[in-house]
């Protein structure tokens, strides 16, 4: 039985030379998602608002004017109204604390709600009521930031120790922008940015890692192995050698991810969507903007034993 092969071998792309354009597409991608963040900010759920979230599906949706008289009504504060994931049956109702503090008041504020909704609208379905004080959202917030920050940060160091200082910045800037797309794509399809989504971005910074540790451990393999090989030449032979692994490990986590966002439903969805997107985006800055930035950085193989081989390998000393 043959075995499946989705990159053939001795496979020569010449990803370098793209690299120009790579760092284009890069700075634009990069630019554009600051200024979605800075502009029109994120859809922060309740882990990070804190407030009141019910969640209800309708069997006849209202509209959203409809809908938000309707609570208007109850005199609850006023409401952040959301479809979930283009589901025009399903809102996402949002609302502040209750001003009384006292331990039940949180709970005679949901049971007002849905009383008044299964009231008005027969059949809905409340699929869930979340919780969460001011105090407890800004500690989240805080902690999830520190959290991504110190991934990052850890990852570059890692590499800068583990290789060369310009593996560590090329690393620190690859991640960067695999993160920063993420949020730029929740603050353009204004889904909600939970800890769901925390997770989900600290994923994609491992899943970015993994990829690009195995072509940077390539790439010092190869200049320790062809000391006089022309840099472009070394990333890119580093790079095609890696290919297939790149290929197949993306590959069969979308397989994964695609069942996640078809049968996972609302509540996975907005960190299938991200973890998708992170796959692409990660998959592209490993071979595109971390490899050859290294080349812009200055990074040259030492050219101190001139009896080592100088070309590339021949196809059996290939590892694929």
């Amino acid at each position: 039985m043959r075995l499946l092969k989705l990159i053939p071998d001795n496979t020569n792309i010449g990803f370098v030379r793209l690299r120009a354009w790579a760092f284009g597409l890069t700075a634009i991608l990069t630019i554009a998602a600051a200024v979605l963040v800075g502009v029109r900010g994120l859809n922060f759920g309740v882990d990070f608002k804190g407030g009141v979230m019910v969640e209800a599906r309708f069997q006849v949706p209202p509209s959203e004017n409809a809908l938000r008289s309707d609570i208007d009504r109850l005199h609850v504060g006023e409401a952040a109204l959301s479809t979930l994931g283009g589901d025009a049956s399903t809102y996402s109702i949002r609302l502040p604390l209750p001003k009384e503090t006292d331990e039940g008041a949180t709970n005679r504020l949901v049971k007002t709600v849905q009383g008044s909704l299964s009231a008005k609208y027969p059949g809905v379905i409340f699929n869930r009521a979340e919780t969460v004080s001011g105090k407890v959202s800004d500690e989240l917030i805080s902690r999830g930031l520190l959290a991504v920050f110190l991934a990052v940060t850890g990852i570059a160091i890692f590499s800068w120790i583990r290789y060369e200082w310009q593996f560590g910045v090329s690393t620190f800037v690859a991640i960067f922008h695999d993160v920063l797309v993420t949020l730029g794509f929740f603050a353009l399809t204004r889904l909600d940015f939970d800890l769901n989504i925390v997770a989900a971005v600290l994923t994609i910074i491992g899943y970015s890692i993994n990829d690009k540790i195995v072509i940077d451990d390539r790439i010092r393999e190869n200049m320790r192995k062809y000391r006089q090989m022309d840099m472009r030449a070394l990333i890119d032979l580093s790079v095609n050698e890696t290919l297939p692994r790149t290929v197949m490990t993306s590959l069969t986590i979308l397989l994964a991810l695609a069942s996640m966002l078809i049968f996972g439903g609302h509540v996975l969805r907005g960190f299938t969507a991200a973890m998708m997107l992170g796959v692409f985006v990660g998959t592209y800055s490993s071979i595109y903007v971390s490899s050859s930035l290294l080349i812009s950085l200055g990074l040259k193989p030492q050219l101190s034993d001139p009896k080592k081989k100088s070309g590339p390998p021949d196809s059996a000393e290939r590892v694929g």
